[in-house]
């Protein structure tokens, strides 16, 4: 029979190979519907048996991931099974499923009575090829706050991982997008990756405070002030990155927003496989939809807009080289998201108007999205660079053009 641990008793901590075994999970609420993905991940042959299932878990059976069957728990139900899991709402049916694996020497979690269960699950993160797991004697909130804090301080290098080298195993280049400036915008892969850089080449609206935390060796090149000018050449850049990438660095180009939207990104990969040197990019959360939803401004909306066409302004209407069709922007419905427009505010706006956008078009401008410094102009297409100039909108600022700037 079952018999109840302390809630200071010390469990073990293993590692199970699950990977084609079969593991039954009695329910298919909430609770399994958290659990399962992780046993998925590890190759686990998942049952469910409950007599209904959240549309996820549904969902999750009807593509094949895992089988579903439609009914009440029954006794016997964990035969040839490695590991059982007691998801459901009803406290016996829990303990008679702890029961049968008790008699089966089947280890089991009970969800609503962990330390009623024969196995506990661990609150669980993942580092760089690390599986870390906190058990806390019964307290969940515990465990996941302590692994939460354990994880994040692998991902910025607080807590050194065991390597011997920084960047030892990564290829020479990583190309991260660092999010639309709240540094706890970018993506825990590319919060990993900075953690390991030897060099960390940062643009201007890369998320600086991220900087801060970076050890005393890693090196910082500020991308706009190479060689000692206001902006660097890309071709300078490139061959920065290159030069500490074949001297056996590992390097972090860190840009703001998403690298391949207006970012050159796809110049710098370019440049590195033509010197031969191995670089992965790392998508980030691109400015363009970030900062106007920091904002309160959807770039779509239901009967509202069906499309968003996102534009440079670093070129004017009619110049040789711009590849924008400011007639057909002109005629669209839907949503404009300006970037690097400010300067030439007044001009697109006067474009777009002359090609069929009604005056009273609802405009947005958000300035240092994101930013402890945020603030946002709302206008309509006829007024709206004066309203800016008189409110001394400056960049980096995304402007929104459409009826979804209306809404509030």
């Amino acid at each position: 029979m079952l018999m109840r641990m302390p809630e200071d008793d010390q469990h073990y901590l293993v590692g199970l190979d699950l990977a084609g075994r079969r593991v039954v999970v009695v329910g298919g609420g909430t609770v399994a519907q958290r659990r399962v993905p992780r046993l998925l991940g590890a190759g686990a042959v998942v049952e469910v048996i409950s007599p209904s299932c959240t549309p996820s878990v549904q969902a999750m059976a009807d593509a094949g991931e895992l089988s579903w069957v439609p009914r009440e728990y029954a006794d016997g139900d964990l035969a040839d099974a490695w590991y059982a899991l007691a998801c459901t709402a009803d406290p016996e049916v829990n303990a008679a499923v702890c029961a049968e694996a008790e008699r089966a020497r089947i280890f089991c979690v009970r969800a609503d009575s962990g330390i009623d269960g024969s196995a506990v699950t661990a609150a669980v993160g993942r580092h760089d090829g690390l599986l870390v797991g906190v058990l806390s004697g019964g307290h969940p909130l515990r465990s996941a706050a302590v692994r939460d804090r354990i994880v994040e301080a692998l991902h910025t290098g607080a807590i050194g991982d065991g390597e011997t080298h920084r960047g030892e195993g990564l290829p020479g280049v990583a190309l991260v997008g660092g999010g639309p400036g709240d540094p706890e915008l970018i993506t825990v892969r590319g919060r990993r990756l900075l953690a390991r850089a030897d060099v960390v080449v940062a643009d201007r609206l890369a998320p600086r405070e991220l900087l801060d935390d970076l050890p005393p060796e890693v090196e910082v090149v500020d991308a706009a002030k190479i060689p000692y000018g206001r902006a660097a050449s890309q071709e300078v850049i490139n061959a920065t990155i290159i030069e500490h990438a074949k001297a056996g660095r590992f390097v972090v180009r860190l840009k703001g927003g998403d690298p391949y939207l207006f970012g050159r990104g796809f110049e710098e990969v370019l440049a590195c496989a033509e010197a031969g040197v191995p670089v992965v990019t790392v998508p980030g959360i691109t400015s363009a939809f970030a900062v106007p939803a920091a904002a309160d401004v959807p770039v779509t909306h239901r009967g509202v807009a069906h499309e968003v066409v996102v534009v440079s302004g670093h070129l004017p209407p009619g110049h040789e080289q711009s590849l924008v069709d400011w007639q057909a922007l002109g005629r669209m419905r839907g949503t404009i998201v300006l970037m690097m427009g400010v300067e030439r505010l007044a001009l697109f706006a006067e474009t777009l108007l002359a090609h069929g956008r009604p005056p009273e078009t609802p405009v947005a401008i958000i300035e240092d999205g994101t930013m402890r410094t945020q603030r946002a102009l709302r206008s309509t297409l006829d007024s709206v660079a004066g309203a800016a100039a008189e409110a001394g909108v400056r960049p980096p600022a995304v402007i929104v053009i459409g009826p979804v700037a209306a809404l509030a």
